[in-house]
C-alpha cells in the first residue's frame, strides 16, 4: 500500500551537492517513520539518517550530520536528504524507506528501488 519512488540521483565532483528526494504514496510522511540507506558497490546496506514520526532526526555518524541532512515536506508529502560536500565513498545506491518505528538495520517495512549517487575524485 505504501509505495517509495527515488530520485534526485546523479554524477557529481567531490565536494558537490546533490538533493534527493523520496515521493510517498499510500500513507502521510508523517504518520510514517522514515529513513534514507545506501549501498556501496561490493559492500552491505547501511543506515544513513533517519526521521521518525515526532520530526526527531538520526544520523549515522556524527560527521555524516556536518553534511548531510535528512527533512521531509509534508504539504508534498516528500522525504528529502540533502547531501554537501560529497566525497567519492558517498558512491552508492541511495533507498528510501518507511516503516512504523525508525530502525537503523535494513529491517525497515517499505523500500524504493534506489537512485544511483556517483561521486568522483
Amino acid at each position: 500500500q505504501v509505495q517509495l519512488v527515488e530520485s534526485g540521483g546523479g554524477l557529481v565532483q567531490a565536494g558537490g551537492s546533490l538533493r534527493l528526494s523520496c515521493a510517498v504514496s499510500g500513507r502521510t510522511v508523517s504518520s510514517l517513520a522514515m529513513g534514507w540507506f545506501r549501498q556501496a558497490p561490493g559492500k552491505d546496506r547501511e543506515f544513513v539518517a533517519g526521521i521518525g514520526r515526532n520530526g526527531g532526526t538520526l544520523y549515522s555518524t556524527e560527521s555524516l550530520k556536518g553534511r548531510f541532512t535528512i527533512s521531509r515536506d509534508n504539504a508534498k508529502n516528500t522525504l528529502y536528504l540533502q547531501m554537501n560536500s560529497l566525497r567519492p565513498e558517498d558512491t552508492g545506491v541511495y533507498y528510501c524507506a518507511a516503516a512504523r518505528f525508525l530502525t537503523t538495520s535494513s529491517s525497515m517495512d517499505y523500500w524504493g528501488r534506489g537512485t544511483q549517487v556517483t561521486v568522483s575524485s
